[in-house]
């Protein structure tokens, strides 16, 4: 079993930047791929940025490509999401996701969910 909690969201201005973290209780974090999904008000949960479970690899969505970074830490158990340059259509409920094999954008592939963390971007 992992369980995920995630932190890191808040209001910022346009431009700005924020990090999220999900830190995950379970012993096999470093065997799982990761992922950041996002949900805003009335839209579908959507990809935001995936790692394997060695960092080694990594995808994003084309919107967040060159602005967002993810990475882990296996020996914290804590996957983070940088986000630069942030923009008001990035005003979401992110979540992370795990699942226990390569790196997804689909959803119904991750086994765990976080409860999510609130970012509003302001303009």
């Amino acid at each position: 079993q992992v369980q995920l909690v995630a932190s890191g969201g808040g209001l910022v201005q346009a431009g700005g930047s924020l990090r999220l973290s999900c830190a995950s209780s379970g012993r096999t974090f470093s065997s799982y791929a990761m992922g950041w999904f996002r949900q805003a008000p009335g839209k579908e949960r959507e990809f935001v940025a995936a790692i394997r479970w060695s960092g080694a690899t990594t995808d994003y969505a084309d919107s967040v490509k060159g602005r967002f970074t993810i990475s882990r830490d296996n020996a914290k158990n804590t996957v983070y999401l940088q986000m630069n340059s942030l923009k008001p259509e990035d005003t979401a409920v992110y979540y992370c996701a795990a699942r226990p094999v390569g790196v997804s954008r689909r959803p119904a592939d991750y086994d765990y969910w976080g409860q999510g963390t609130q970012v509003t971007i302001s303009s």
